[in-house]
Formats: C-alpha cells, sequence, structure tokens
C-alpha cells in the first residue's frame, strides 16, 4: 500500500529560458535512512490498490476505440527531471538545490555541465535514503560518487545539462507532451528500474512484503548469471519500517507476471529491442533475460533481440510490434561515465523512423529515463509504499499525432505519474486487463492524449546523427549502466 506523505518542501519557482539558452550495513531502516526510525505515515488514497504478484483481467481505463495501434517505449538512462530539464518553460524546475551541511541547509545554484561528463554518481536504495532525507530533499551531496574525482565533489550532482546538448529532447517537449511529475516506481537503481517498466514491481512473495532492490552481484543481470549470484531484497516490517537484506535475495531468474504475459494472453505482438553486450548470451540490459519464462522460451531471440537497430529493420520492413520497449547502447543512453553524448541522436533517429513512416497516424513514442543517477531533483517523491517507492523525478516525453500539445506554447503535463502508469496505458490501449502490480493504483498517461483529434503531421526533429549512424557503426558492447 502506499502511504501519504506528510512533509513536503514548496517547490521552487519556475525558471524560464528559451531554449537556445554501496555497500551497507543489512537491518531496519526507516524511510529517511536511520536505523529503526519509522517512515512518514498517513492515510492511504481510496483508490491505491496493493499489487499481487499475478495478472488478472481487471480493466484499465482508456477510450475505445483508439487510433493507438502501436506504442514505443524508449528507456534512456540515469537522469533526474530538473538535470535536464530544470529551466524548460512552464515546467516545476529549479535552477538551486538544496544541500546539507554541517552547519544546516543551504541553497546552491545548479551549474551547467555538458552533456557528456565524467562522474557517475552513486543511486542505489541507500544512496536515494540519504538523498531524499525524510523528504527534505537535501542530501545529494551525501550520495557518493564512482571514482576518487566524483568523490572529491559532492556538489557534483547539482547541475543541470545545457540545453543546446541536448536540443532534439527539448524539441520534442516543445512540439508534444513532456511530463514533470513522472516518478520511478522505486528509489533504486537500473536493474529494478528496468523490471519496473515490464512488470510494474520487483514483489516476490504471496505476502508482498518482500520486493528486489539494487543490482545482482554478478552479471549479466538475469537467468544467464553464474551460479552463485544473488540479488538483494527489502523486506516490509510494518509501521514505515523495512528491513535491508543486502545479497540475500534469491537468484535473478524470476517468475513474477510481467506484460508479456498479458500481450501474449490477448495475442499482441511485442518485441523488446536490446543491444549485445559481453560477457554472456544474456545481456546485462535486457529486462527479459531475468524472466525465466521468456529466457528459457521459445521468444529469446524472436521477442527478444540482441540488436537495438533492428527496430530500424522493423519499421522499413512493416514488422513493428504493436508495443515495442527500445533499449539503447551503452555510448547512446545519456548514461553519465560512459564518454558519449549521442543519447538525444539516438532517441531522435528512432522517433524520426517511425514519424517518417507508415506506422506515425497509429503510434504513440514514450520516452522516459529509467532512474535519476543521482543527479540533484527538487520535487520530494509523493508517498511511500511497501516496496521503497516511489523514487524520484525523471522525465518522461510522450510523443505521438495524438499527443497534446504543439500550439503556441509548449504543453507540460503536471499529473502525478510512476512508471506503472506506462503499463497502464497500454493494458488500456490493447484491452490487456491489469498486471494487479503498481499499474493498479498508477494514473494512466491517457490524458496526455486527444484521441479524438486529426492525427498531427510529424515534423523531423533535427540531430546530429540520423539512424544510418548508427547502424553502420554497430554495436559499441558496452553495458548500459552497471549499478
Amino acid at each position: 500500500m502506499e502511504k501519504s506523505r506528510l512533509s513536503v518542501r514548496p517547490t521552487a519557482a519556475v525558471l524560464l529560458t528559451a531554449l537556445l539558452l554501496p555497500a551497507c550495513a543489512n537491518g531496519p531502516v526507516g524511510f529517511n535512512g536511520a536505523s529503526g526510525l519509522a517512515a512518514p505515515q498517513g492515510v492511504s488514497p481510496a483508490s491505491a490498490s496493493s499489487p499481487s504478484a499475478s495478472p488478472s483481467a481487471s480493466p484499465s481505463a482508456s477510450p475505445s476505440p483508439s487510433p493507438i495501434q502501436h506504442v514505443i517505449v524508449i528507456v534512456q538512462e540515469n537522469r533526474s527531471f530538473d538535470d535536464f530539464f530544470s529551466t524548460f518553460p512552464n515546467a516545476d524546475g529549479t535552477t538551486e538545490g538544496l544541500m546539507k551541511t554541517s552547519s544546516g541547509d543551504q541553497y546552491i545554484p545548479l551549474q551547467e555541465v555538458n552533456l557528456d561528463q565524467v562522474c557517475d554518481y552513486s543511486h542505489s536504495y541507500h544512496s536515494f535514503l540519504k538523498a531524499d532525507d525524510g523528504g527534505k530533499m537535501d542530501g545529494f551531496n551525501l550520495e557518493g560518487g564512482h571514482g576518487d574525482r566524483c568523490k572529491r565533489d559532492p556538489t557534483g550532482p547539482y547541475q543541470y545539462v545545457n540545453p543546446q546538448q541536448i536540443a532534439p529532447y527539448w524539441d520534442m517537449a516543445t512540439q508534444y507532451v513532456l511530463a514533470d511529475h513522472m516518478f520511478q516506481t522505486q528509489g533504486s537503481g537500473s536493474f529494478t528500474a528496468h523490471q519496473d517498466l515490464i512488470a510494474g514491481a520487483t514483489i516476490i512473495n504471496p505476502a508482498k512484503t518482500r520486493s528486489l532492490i539494487d543490482l545482482p552481484t554478478s552479471v549479466p543481470w538475469g537467468c544467464d548469471a553464474p551460479p552463485g549470484t544473488r540479488t538483494s531484497v527489502l523486506r516490509y516490517l510494518g509501521s514505515g519500517l523495512f528491513t535491508y537484506k543486502g545479497h540475500r535475495g534469491p537468484y535473478p531468474c524470476l517468475t513474477y507476471g510481467t506484460m508479456r504475459d498479458l500481450l501474449d494472453a490477448k495475442s499482441v505482438s511485442w518485441k523488446y529491442y536490446s543491444p549485445p553486450v559481453e560477457g554472456g548470451t544474456g545481456n546485462m540490459w535486457n529486462a527479459f533475460d531475468a524472466i525465466k519464462a521468456v529466457r528459457d522460451g521459445p521468444e529469446w531471440g524472436v521477442n527478444v533481440t540482441n540488436s537495438d537497430t533492428q527496430i530500424f529493420t522493423d519499421i522499413s520492413n512493416g514488422a513493428l510490434p504493436a508495443v515495442s520497449w527500445v533499449i539503447p547502447d551503452g555510448s547512446d543512453s545519456d548514461h553519465p561515465g560512459q564518454q558519449g553524448d549521442n543519447g538525444p541522436s539516438w532517441v531522435a533517429s528512432v522517433v524520426n523512423a517511425v514519424g517518417q513512416s507508415n506506422y506515425w497516424s497509429t503510434s504513440a513514442i514514450i520516452v522516459v529515463w529509467d532512474d535519476w543517477g543521482g543527479f540533484y531533483d527538487h520535487v520530494p517523491p509523493p508517498f511511500q509504499d511497501d516496496w521503497g517507492g516511489l523514487g524520484f523525478r525523471v522525465p518522461m516525453i510522450v510523443i505521438s499525432p495524438y499527443a497534446l500539445g504543439g500550439g503556441s506554447q509548449n504543453y507540460v503535463s503536471h499529473t502525478q505519474y510512476e512508471f506503472g502508469s506506462i503499463l497502464k496505458f497500454i493494458e488500456g490501449t490493447f484491452g490487456l486487463g491489469s498486471l494487479g502490480t503498481t499499474d493498479e493504483r498508477a494514473t494512466s498517461m491517457v490524458d496526455c492524449f486527444n484521441l479524438t483529434q486529426q492525427p498531427r503531421s510529424f515534423s523531423v526533429i533535427p540531430s546530429r546523427h540520423d539512424k544510418t549512424y548508427f547502424i553502420h557503426r554497430g554495436p559499441t558492447h558496452v553495458p548500459v549502466d552497471t549499478e
């Protein structure tokens, strides 16, 4: 169940600019990270439902019939909302951050930085607790970084990326819908985040008190992991208390329900486009490698690819499935420390491929970032549930001929979403029923659309590279993330 926060700091004023401008001790922890301290409590909203571990046939809200026949979810890496859109017009952003110091909290300006940067900051569950600090959002300087240089600069997370360097994202957000209150399902890293984007949660017991957290002890992250690989588990004890069981969870070959089960039950086509990564048959960055029924079944290698650029071929050949997840090569992922800034071009190339094809008039493209990557964000998660969520805000852009926006003023959705909102939208669009996890309580992102309007024509998103660059370059075999 979810619990409303009682203490929420007022958000900073919206600042407008032009476009051209790990290892922790096990044991009970409260939501602010202090040993044995209870989390903020409140009355659970009447609409909230407790997730279950298996799909159900309960309905999902969406107009019917929908003109949308293809949903493409593009998953990028490790950016908070403020890191990419702190100065976006009409959005809930800020250019100053609250930092905890020995003499008390103080505001510091966010530094404008390049997209391609060296430091990768910690974004584990314990780092989340430090940064959140019980809703004060003042502990991002305490998260820690990877490497001596990053550790020496605790103010590094207090930054935002130069808008010129992510111009394709700003272009998409200006033409279509930018969501400024999309929250991670869980305050954790990329392994569970990618699970949440196919399953809505990582609950592993019938009592719904245990959820996977952080990352497995070995790679690849899934059924191809070496024997003895363990996960970590967050156990809910009640009264806002959790126990963190580091490296004492199950082998990462899982049996809970995913969107694959709902899609297959209704004979709705799907595909998971994932790049190859050295180190095993199962890719480190392939969420379905951790789902036993897929990894050990006939859909592996068919519905689950080992090529992210296969989506271009499928679009050209008229073979785009109804539902797609698109996972980038490491150098194209926006992940800090990857020595690359191709992410905006990569996303633009996929969007342009759809937009310039016959699929445009029946498509919805959702661009989302999997976790906050340690970067500052000023909006506290709105509630706490029994599974380590909600996590911090991440950006989401919704692109479709039926998306709102496109007028004289850019459109920003202030609706509270979570990753389950994406799943709920897919469920409603195709009449799939519900997984019965966080998709039940989540608000569908259907309000980003006017499904009765005439489909808007597509305008190419300018970018430094187009799809030919990514096709001819080939895979780098760099993992998208390691945390």
